[in-house]
């Protein structure tokens, strides 16, 4: 009696998926950090696309904001760069800047609550893109 293995082919195509991940990881962040540069411009000129709300519990001023987005997304474009280049460490300080996106979208949520949706949907892609096991980790 013989025994076929067909897993060989299934393992080739998930080493494909977890790389096609970590590309889509690294475009991603690009993307996010990218308008996170752009948005915190715009709060830095004050800009009228931004909602005023009263009473909200973790207020800023409106450049306060734009600082805090310029500043995460300049880092996160700078990971992605080391995400195109393979380094692990660009792997580890990528979700790390990712989450930090994630809070930083949250607390800004009144300011401009839809594009703060859309910013916590990508960066948790991209969380579950960077933590998708690759071949040959342990």
């Amino acid at each position: 009696m013989t025994a076929t293995h067909p897993t060989h082919g299934h393992r080739t195509a998930k080493h494909g998926l977890a790389t096609g991940t970590m590309v889509f990881a690294a475009v991603m962040l690009m993307i996010t950090g990218m308008l996170a540069v752009f948005r915190g411009i715009a709060a830095i000129a004050e800009d009228e696309v931004f909602v005023s709300t009263r009473n909200y519990t973790f207020a800023f001023d409106l450049t306060g904001w734009g600082w805090i987005h310029l500043i995460l997304g300049a880092v996160a474009v700078l990971i992605s760069m080391g995400l195109f280049q393979g380094a692990g460490w660009a792997r580890v300080t990528g979700v790390g800047i990712a989450a930090l996106v994630i809070i930083a979208n949250f607390l800004s949520l009144p300011a401009y609550p839809v594009w703060s949706v859309i910013m916590i949907a990508m960066s948790a892609f991209i969380i579950w893109a960077l933590c998708t096991p690759r071949r040959g980790d342990a």
